[in-house]
C-alpha cells in the first residue's frame, strides 16, 4: 500500500457507514496520515404553487445544522479538528472531487453499495468518484 499523507473521508451518515469510518481510522494510523471529513448534502429546491402562503423555510440551513453535529461526532471519535470537518450542498460526487483537488489529497475513501441492474447504470457517488478523482480512491464494501 502507498503511504498516503493526505486522506479524505466522504460519510454519508447512512446506518452502514461505521464500516467506512472505522477502515478509514485503520488507514489513516497505519500511514499516520491526515484525515478531512466530508459530508455533501444534497438539496433540491421545490418551488411551491398551490395558491397558499407557505412561509419561508430555511431548510438548507437546518440540513446543514443537523449535518454538522452528526460530523462533529464523527470527528470526536477520530480525533478530526474542526478546520478539516466540511459540510457542503451540492452534488456529493462533484463536491468530493473538487474538495480532494483542493487539499491535494492522495486518498480518497468513500462506501459503495455494490449496486446492481438499474442502480448501477444510473451510477452512484462511488461510482463516479471513482473514475473522476485526481487521486488513489478505496471504495468500500458495504454489505446490506
Amino acid at each position: 500500500m502507498s503511504h498516503y499523507r493526505k486522506i479524505l473521508l466522504a460519510v454519508d451518515f447512512s446506518q452502514t457507514s461505521d464500516h467506512v469510518i472505522d477502515r478509514a481510522s485503520e488507514i489513516s494510523i497505519d500511514c499516520d496520515a491526515e484525515i478531512t471529513l466530508v459530508h455533501v448534502a444534497e438539496y433540491y429546491q421545490h418551488e411551491f404553487n398551490v395558491g397558499v402562503y407557505i412561509p419561508e423555510l430555511n431548510i438548507e440551513e437546518e440540513l446543514i445544522e443537523q449535518s454538522r453535529k452528526k460530523l462533529q461526532n464523527i470527528a470526536e471519535k477520530m480525533d478530526v479538528p474542526e478546520a478539516r470537518q466540511l459540510i457542503e450542498v451540492g452534488s456529493p460526487k462533484g463536491e468530493i472531487i473538487r474538495i480532494a483537488e483542493e487539499q491535494e489529497c492522495d486518498l480518497i475513501i468513500i462506501g459503495s453499495h455494490g449496486r446492481h441492474g438499474l442502480g448501477l447504470m444510473m451510477g452512484s457517488t462511488a461510482n463516479g468518484v471513482l473514475h473522476h478523482a485526481p487521486c488513489d480512491v478505496l471504495a468500500v464494501r458495504i454489505k446490506e
